[in-house]
C-alpha cells in the first residue's frame, strides 16, 4: 500500500498545524505569544518542508525499482528539473526557495527572545541547510519516494531560508519576543514550625 499525493501533504500539514498551535498554548505560559508561536511555528515549518518533499507526489508510485534509481545526484544546477511542474504559476525551484522561507523567520523570532540568539541564528541557518541536505540524501537512497537528489534544491532551499532568516531580522523590533520575558519567582519561602 502506498501512500502520498497532494492531499496526504495537506492533511499532514493541517494536523501539525493544529500540533503545532497546541504547543504554541502550552509554551505561552513560559515563553510569551511571540516566542511560544515562534517556536510552534519552527517545528511545524519544519514538519510541513519533510511532508513536502519526502511524501510521494502520487499515490501510485508503487515501488521503483532498485536498478532504476539514480545513483548520484544531479549537479546540473538549474537543470530540467527546475520546471518539471508548477504550482499557481510557480516553478518548482520559486516552490523550493519559498518552502525555506517561513523556516528561517520563525528561527530568528524563536531564538531572538535571547542575546545568545546572536549566535543561534547562523547555527540554525546551518542546521536548515543540514536539513535539506539530509532530504536531498534520502531522496536519492529510497528510490519509493519516486523523488530526485539535485543540488539546485539544496541551494534554492538554503536561499529560501537566508530570505526567511533576513526577514526575520525586519520582524524583529516589530515582534520583539524577549519583551514577554517573566521575571524570575522569588525563592519559596520556608515556615519554621519551631516557635
Amino acid at each position: 500500500m502506498t501512500i502520498g499525493g497532494t492531499g496526504v501533504m495537506v492533511l499532514g500539514a493541517l494536523a501539525a498545524g493544529v500540533v503545532a498551535a497546541l504547543l504554541a498554548v502550552v509554551l505561552r505560559r513560559w515563553w510569551g505569544t511571540a516566542s511560544a508561536v515562534s517556536v510552534a511555528g519552527l517545528l511545524w515549518s519544519l514538519v510541513a518542508i519533510a511532508l513536502v518533499t519526502l511524501v510521494p507526489t502520487r499515490a501510485d508510485v508503487g515501488v521503483v525499482p532498485a536498478e532504476t534509481r539514480s545513483e548520484a545526484c544531479s549537479w546540473d544546477y538549474g537543470g530540467p528539473s527546475g520546471a518539471a511542474f508548477e504550482v499557481l504559476g510557480l516553478d518548482q525551484r520559486t516552490l523550493n526557495v519559498l518552502l525555506f522561507v517561513p523556516a528561517g523567520v520563525f528561527l530568528v523570532l524563536a531564538v531572538g527572545r535571547w542575546w545568545a540568539g546572536l549566535v543561534l541564528a547562523p547555527v540554525g541557518l546551518a542546521a536548515l541547510a543540514a536539513y535539506s541536505l539530509a532530504i536531498e540524501l534520502t531522496q536519492l537512497q529510497l528510490a519509493r519516494l519516486d523523488r530526485a537528489c539535485d543540488v539546485t534544491d539544496l541551494v534554492d532551499n538554503v536561499l529560501g531560508a537566508g530570505i526567511g532568516c533576513a526577514i526575520g531580522l525586519v520582524l524583529l523590533p516589530v515582534v520583539r519576543p524577549w519583551r514577554d520575558r517573566r521575571p524570575p519567582r522569588p525563592p519559596a519561602q520556608e515556615t519554621s514550625l519551631a516557635h
